[in-house]
């Protein structure tokens, strides 16, 4: 039975364009401008990768992608743990140029530990920028139906990476070296940085957060996971993960080796891929004003894994194309209303350890699977790997349906017990009181009688488990 939100009517859908919000615009610049440098930096990588080791360019390249992995996991948790101590502007500038520093030191790299330790640096930053520039969002955009159509706008650009940025490097090539691309790659962080500098962003709020650093550090993950629908959106990612290591790293194998067409056959298998999540990006907006974000996303989930096991039938390439295409539909379902959801489960001030607990989990789904993919496609064959992994992903939506509760409220009637502790100075729902001295400005003892109250719960210091 499928779940309906209220719609929305149509002629109103131009009053909540994102794009007409004008410090939107500036950041979706700044991150299409980014992301497209990136991708001709990649380009970059692969071709210095061959000039480096020759025909073990796919072993360093596979390598640098596990270190990249490494970084993501481990250092977005940190980043966003400590991200509400600091202003967002500054840090978000900060990444960006250290980001455009790392890059342009790339072609100066002549050892393969060179280009490890450049990796591992550049994604550290990445690490850091990507989810509190995505917490950063709703901060701007702050109405829900312009929100969607911003993350459908985010996802757009992820994609644009992918289909723009090889053509663009396949003509500067024409011209240049490929040091070229690393030096586009730089001056792209420094365009994004200067759109920030110039972005309005709200102020930071002060957050009562209990604990020392290792507190601050692991609260977003640990909270993360005391989350019913953020632990069914991570189930839902381990069949994200698959999906894509699938298609990624099994892609080229298949259509080379089992129907023996050439390289540009396997740019117009991604390419549809792409098609797929771009037009499945684009709809959901108008799709999730009548369908909830659980349908959408299981319903995606469900479709990935009916491409997948469709391959065992081993389709030749025009099926294939029509296969990679639901793939990518289905993928676009999944994790474009992701940020909607973690959205909603984080407080304000919360959101970039929210973000950041995502980004790190999520990746390390996808440093499971790519191995998994590549080493099952080599022993066991490609179509018996693609049905192995698509019962993974049915199971998985199985889970996660289980996981993340049908009725969902986001307002939740709950009870908080007799207890004293020392907070940061703040009025709120829990803090509303008086001062009888002239320290109103610093952390100070405050007591809590039982309460039985009602309002938009997420997992925090005050609410450290989710009701019953």
């Amino acid at each position: 039975m499928l779940e309906f939100n209220e719609p929305f009517p149509e002629e109103m859908t131009e009053l909540h364009n994102p794009l007409r919000n004008s410090e939107f615009r500036k950041l979706f610049t700044a991150q299409v401008i980014a992301l497209v440098g990136t991708g001709l930096a990649t380009v970059a990588l692969t071709l210095l990768a061959y000039d480096m080791v020759g025909g073990n360019a796919g072993v360093l390249l596979g390598q640098a992608l596990a270190i990249k992995m490494v970084a993501y996991v481990v250092f977005a948790p940190i980043v966003g743990g400590i991200a509400h101590r600091f202003n967002r502007k500054p840090l978000l500038i900060t990444l960006d140029l250290m980001r455009a520093i790392i890059v342009l030191a790339m072609p100066f790299a002549t050892e393969v530990w060179h280009i490890f330790v450049l990796i591992f640096l550049l994604n550290v930053f990445s690490a850091g920028f990507k989810p509190v520039f995505q917490a950063t969002i709703p901060d701007i955009i702050n109405e829900e139906q312009a929100y969607t159509r911003a993350l459908s706008f985010s996802r757009l650009a992820y994609d644009l990476e992918n289909l723009i940025s090889p053509a663009l490097a396949g003509l500067a090539l024409l011209f240049f070296t490929y040091d070229f691309l690393f030096i586009s790659n730089s001056i792209a962080f420094l365009v994004s940085a200067s759109l920030i500098l110039v972005t309005v962003l709200p102020g930071g709020e002060s957050v009562d957060r209990l604990g020392g650093l290792w507190q601050e550090i692991s609260f977003g993950v640990r909270s993360y996971l005391k989350t019913p629908r953020l632990r069914g959106l991570l189930v839902l990612y381990l069949g994200v993960a698959c999906t894509s290591a699938m298609v990624i790293v099994n892609t080229v194998v298949y259509i080379r080796e089992i129907l023996q067409r050439s390289d540009s056959d396997v740019a117009m298998a991604l390419a549809a891929s792409g098609a797929g999540s771009m037009i499945a990006a684009l709809s959901l907006p108008r799709v999730l004003n009548h369908i909830s974000d659980r349908t959408v996303m299981l319903s995606g989930a469900i479709i990935m894994s009916l491409g997948l096991m469709t391959i065992w039938l081993s389709p030749d390439f025009v099926t294939l194309l029509a296969i990679w295409f639901m793939i990518g539909l289905g993928l676009s379902l999944v994790q474009t209303p992701s940020g909607r959801i973690v959205n909603q489960s984080s407080a304000p001030t919360d959101r970039p350890s929210y973000f950041s607990a995502q980004f790190a989990l999520s990746h390390a789904c996808w440093m499971l699977a790519y191995p998994v993919a590549g080493q099952l496609g080599h022993l066991i064959g490609i179509e018996t790997t693609a049905l192995m992994l698509g019962i993974l992903v049915t199971l998985f939506s199985i889970v996660a349906a289980l996981v993340w509760p049908r009725n969902d409220p986001e307002v939740i009637e709950h009870s908080h017990t007799d207890v004293s502790h020392r907070h940061q100075h703040t009025h709120d729902i829990h803090h509303d009181h008086f001062h009888n001295s002239d320290d109103a400005t610093e952390d100070h003892n405050h007591h809590h009688t039982p309460l039985t109250h009602s309002h938009l719960f997420v997992i925090d210091d005050h609410h450290p488990r989710w009701p019953e």
